[in-house]
């Protein structure tokens, strides 16, 4: 489980395909605590960790997952958002994540708007009907309050604290993000959904 709140910037040091999953290596922020298993979150893909050296994580990742996120599209060198697992007792400061990314979706344009930056994305059309304006989502693991959503684009705002810490203070448009929709918010709408076609 994870909260949405970025802890930092890692750096990818590789991505080699072996025995049927790819060994991603990815220098994090800090390895303090760290033990064999822990989950810890790259872009806000939920990975475990296999083994690491100094600040360098070895990461097994499997082929639908690179298939369905951005991970497939890292390349050595590349900034990735970093958050550990929360524990009991931690200051849930964004909102509850799995990990499990629903799909991703491309920014289309960049427009500084005083010290805020407004990011707009194209939206992915089979998760459409769970991105509302002032719900949640997660992008590249960070927890996001969404602004206007009109038509296939949605916005988010981040603030220069935001974009100082991840990956989106230099994104430029035509990057895909990884997307994990609001699971309560995904919850009612399927809820209803279903509801309303029993009905009909």
């Amino acid at each position: 489980m994870f909260t949405g709140i970025v802890q930092g910037m890692g750096r990818v040091v590789s991505a080699q395909p072996t025995a049927g999953v790819v060994r991603l290596v990815v220098e994090v922020p800090s390895t303090d605590n760290l033990t064999p298993g822990a989950s810890i979150a790259i872009n806000g893909v939920c990975l475990t960790a296999v083994s690491w050296q100094g600040r360098q994580v070895d990461f097994d990742v499997i082929a639908e997952s690179m298939r369905v996120t951005n991970l497939g599209d890292l390349q050595p060198g590349d900034a990735v958002n970093v958050e550990r697992a929360a524990r009991f007792g931690d200051e849930i400061g964004g909102h509850l994540l799995s990990g499990h990314i629903h799909g991703t979706a491309r920014l289309a344009a960049v427009e500084p708007q005083g010290d805020n930056l407004a990011l707009t994305f194209d939206t992915p059309a089979e998760l459409k009907h769970y991105l509302l304006p002032k719900g949640y989502a997660a992008l590249n693991g960070c927890s996001l309050t969404l602004g206007p959503v009109v038509g296939d684009q949605f916005q988010v705002f981040l603030i220069p604290e935001t974009r100082n810490v991840t990956v989106f203070g230099d994104i430029q448009p035509g990057v895909r993000v990884n997307l994990e929709v609001d699971s309560q918010t995904q919850a009612v709408v399927d809820t209803v959904e279903r509801v309303m076609a029993a009905r009909a």
